[in-house]
Parts: structure tokens; sequence; C-alpha cells
């Protein structure tokens, strides 16, 4: 069979779910605070994901406005009862500090595209929440539990409780099956069976460096649970030079013809300081069956680069130029931040993507920033826009975002005499404190009407802005060169354990006088470059 390098999904797509219904695959993964909620992808060989549908698109199934950086959505659970999707997810209102709010709601679709229910309320006693469909019919939902007295981590096992679907509601007692190893930090569960064993596949060790899956077993889905004789079947966190760090949270699948594959998050750090900018990326393993009744990764437990899969990968569209214009909407490439009022934010009714200048970039209520992912390591980004700023308090421009104690941002602005000008704004002086420090970068007087090329260009852990006055211009360089790395979880205000999403490259703009000026953005380009990390790309 033909190899694929993984990851299978590049950039920020971790936690994955994935499911097979006849022939076809999906993959959910988690989005945090971005908006649509829960990316799926849909492939039919293994190798080759396209990205089919957001399910949670409306109010009533999700509101983040106000939920922290790497809060919303975690860990989604999709899976098919033969009858109709599933999809479990949790909604972060908190995690720092002493308490977590965490509330996990069910919804379901007769199709994969749509229409989704309205959400049904489950439980808010911990996050990762999955429905696990046992043969006789009946449906069992398992989250990870939080316990505030502990410490330093209020990890307390895993929880499991009927659901009924007739009722809309957990029904019947509940127990705690299974506290993990040693490990510590037990979450991701997911249920599965086979010859009459109940197998438990569970996330420990965090999301950085000592990541790992675990996996236990009962003859009772109620336990006890014995873990797997290596307990750990997928981890990086002995090997620190492996390609793919940061192993862990999986979840698994069987081929029609048999075979047995594992999901996976992984991370893949460059520079010294070990930083992850494409944040947590879903890679595959293959599996097999031993004649013990457990489940063994093909030469693991250290996650392979190359995977054997059905299907051969189609390289020459990973590194195809990508130019977005707007004439039919958004493109599906493209999120933004937390509301699901999107129209107070954006529209495309001009064929041309207009922002309604809101709140400063990095609110976490409501900002005007649209953005696609960093798929690679090194890239070039453009666009045109068109904006006539009246004073300092109104900015817009393109970004290189990852949170809001870390971008870089190259604004068309104006000073307080109302002269247009061009002017970086960057978290990365005061890293991790996210504020602005000025000077930055010298600002540069443009004229005062007339459209302006901004331009990025990313290479691994440098970063460099460009401009141009009018389209026919040619690019010139502003600024210094920037430490793109910092655009990771390792620096994204709350370090690895916290910080759980990636870097995007996006439009943005703000109008902290409340008076929603607009800012025009004829296209954006994003076009991914070959350079001295590509032994990590696909």
């Amino acid at each position: 069979m033909p190899l694929v390098r993984n990851p299978i999904l590049p950039g920020f797509n971790p936690d994955p779910s994935i499911l097979r219904v006849g022939n076809d695959y999906y993959i959910a993964t988690s989005t945090f605070e971005w908006f649509p909620g829960v990316q799926i992808h849909h492939s039919r060989d293994l190798a080759n994901w396209e990205l089919v549908t957001r399910p949670l698109t409306r109010k009533a199934q999700l509101d983040m406005r106000g939920d922290p950086d790497s809060c919303g959505i975690w860990a989604p659970c999709l899976t098919h009862d033969g009858d109709k999707f599933w999809l479990v997810y949790t909604d972060v209102k908190r995690k720092d500090g002493s308490f977590k709010d965490t509330h996990n709601y069910i919804v379901t679709a007769p199709s994969i595209e749509g229409p989704w229910s309205d959400p049904y309320f489950v439980n808010s006693s911990g996050f990762d929440p999955s429905l696990f469909h046992d043969e006789d019919g009946r449906k069992w939902f398992v989250n990870m539990i939080t316990d505030h007295r502990r410490r330093p981590r209020a990890f307390a096992g895993i929880f499991l409780q009927e659901w009924d679907p007739a009722k809309g509601k957990l029904v019947g007692p509940r127990k705690n099956i299974f506290v993990g190893t040693e490990l510590g930090l037990v979450e991701g569960p997911h249920l599965y069976k086979r010859n009459g064993w109940y197998y438990l596949l569970t996330a420990e060790g965090g999301t950085a460096y000592t990541h790992a899956c675990t996996l236990a077993r009962s003859k009772d889905i109620w336990g006890p649970y014995e873990t797997h004789p290596d307990k750990y079947i997928i981890t990086s966190k002995d090997h620190p030079l492996t390609a793919l760090q940061r192993a862990g949270h999986g979840d698994i699948v069987d081929t029609p013809d048999g075979r047995t594959y594992v999901v996976h998050l992984s991370g893949r750090p460059i520079t010294q300081k070990r930083r992850c900018p494409l944040g947590r990326e879903t890679a595959l393993q293959e599996a097999y069956w031993s004649d013990d009744d457990w489940l063994y990764v093909k030469n693991g437990p250290v996650p392979s680069l190359y995977v054997e899969v059905p299907g051969s990968s189609n390289e020459k569209a990973y590194w195809s130029e990508k130019t977005y214009t707007f004439e039919d909407g958004l493109p599906k490439d493209f999120q933004w931040l937390r509301t699901p009022e999107p129209e107070r934010i954006f529209n495309t009714d001009s064929g041309k993507l207009k922002l309604i200048g809101r709140e400063s970039i990095g609110s976490w209520f409501e900002q005007s920033l649209v953005a696609r992912r960093q798929t690679h390591f090194s890239y070039d980004a453009e666009t045109l826009i068109d904006f006539s700023p009246k004073d300092e308090r109104q900015f817009a421009g393109l970004t290189a975002y990852y949170c809001r104690y870390n971008f870089f941002y190259l604004t068309v602005t104006a000073d307080a005499d109302g002269t247009r000008e061009l002017l970086i704004q960057s978290s990365e002086a005061s890293w991790p404190d996210g504020k602005l420090q000025f000077p930055m970068a010298p600002h540069v007087s443009i004229p005062a009407y007339g459209k302006v090329k901004l331009a990025l260009s990313i290479r691994g852990d440098q970063l460099q802005f460009f401009y141009a006055l009018g389209e026919a211009e040619d690019l010139q360089k502003i600024g210094p060169v920037w430490d793109a790395s910092i655009l990771s979880d390792e620096c994204g205000g709350h370090q690895a354990h916290g910080s759980f999403t990636g870097a995007f490259v996006g439009l943005a703009c703000s109008d902290v006088n409340g008076t929603a000026a607009t800012a025009t953005f004829d296209y954006m380009i994003y076009k991914p470059v070959h350079h001295r990390l590509d032994r990590y790309d696909v």
C-alpha cells in the first residue's frame, strides 16, 4: 500500500475523533474559540482529506463571546448509531484558576452536512465527552471529571453514565471507572467493544511533551479496567528527537477490510526552544490486535512519520497557492472569533470582504478578524485594503495571529491629527504579558486615500512585513524581522499545558471609538513556500 506522511491534517487540528460510515471516513477536531465550531474532514482513502462542514453554526448551538483564549470547543466526539450522526462537545467558559466551567452538549444530524439539531445540555462535571453506542442499543456518556480540591491539577478520573435519547438526559447511576496511571491528567476518553471486552482509550500526561494515549479494558462496562501491558500505546515522551512530538489524545477506526488505525494529535517543534507554531495536528498510525486481545501500534509506541494507507496523498494540492476572493461569500478555509453574529463583524455583499471595526485585536467578546490556519512552516500572504481611518483608534490590516497575547499586525491607521500611516502592532516585545510596547517600528506616512497592498513572509521562525502603495507597485519591507516562533502553544500566554490552538493568518479591523468604521479587502493570497524545514512538511 502507498505511504502517506504525517500529519494527515496539518496545522491546528487537535483532539481527533475518527468515524467510518460505509466507505466514508470522518475526522472531527477541536476549534476552541474559533467560530463556527468543530471541523469535520472527510476521506475515502485515509490519505486525502477535505473539510466538509463546521456543524456548530448558530447561536442556539454555540456562543463563545467572553470565552478566554484556548477555551470554547474542546475535544468533540463524532459517532454514528446506524441511523444518524451524533456530535458531543464541550464549551469551556473558564479553564484557569481554581475552577473549570465546562458545559457539555449533544447535537445530531441525519447526514454529515446536516441539518444539525439544537443542542441537548448534558452536564458540566468535566470536559472531553464522548458517546458510546453499545450492541444492545443503550448509549453511554463518558467524560473526564474535575475536582477543584485536587492540587496541582483537577483531573479526577473518567465518569460513566447512561444517556437516554428519549428523555434527552443522563439517567441512572454514574461511576468513576478509571483514574488513570501515574502519568496523570487523564482525559479524552473513548469507549469501544470487541470480543466481549470494553476498551477505554484515554489521553494522559497533558498536551505538551509528556502526552500519551493510554489503553485499558474490562469485561464489564462499569469496570474495573486493567491497563495495557505497555500502558501507553502511543507516546513521544521518552523520545525527544522523533519528528512527531506531543503525541496523544487518540481514537480508533477499522477499515472495511479489517485493518485498524489510530488517529492522534501531535506537534512538530522548531527552533532550539521547541516551539510548535502549527499547533497540535492530526496524525495517523496503523495498529493491530494481538492474540492477547490488546491493541498495539505498528513500530510503536513512538509515532511514525510515514504510514501505509489505502490511498496516495495529493502532495501537489498541499503545496498549491490559494487566492481567496469573496464573490461567493467567506471561503470555507476561514473562521472568525467567538461570535455567532458574523453579520456584525463582516459581510461580502459587494463581492469583497468588508470588515466592520469593533473591539481591539485580542478582544474576548467581539472583534472583526477572519483568518485561515497556518498549515506550512513557511509561506507568503498578501492582501489589498481600502481603509480611511480618522485617528489612532481605528486600524485595519494583515495579521499573523495566535491569541491576544501573541500576534503581529501590519495596520493602516492614522495619527492623532488624521494623517494616514502604516504601523506595526506586535505583542512580541512584552511576551508573555500581551501588552503593546511603543515604538515597535517606525511608522510610514501614506497618502490620505487609495488602496494599500499589505504582505508578510514567514520562513520558519522569521517574519517580515511588506507594503506597496497601489496594486501595481513593488513590495518593500517595513519594520524589522520578528520572531514568528512565539505564535505557538509554548508561548500562548499560558505555555504548552494551557494554550491549545495554532497560528493563523488573516484580516482584521478595529474601531475602538465605537463608530464601526469599515475596511474593504479585495482578496487574500496564501502561498506555501519550500524552505529549510521541508523535512517536516507533508
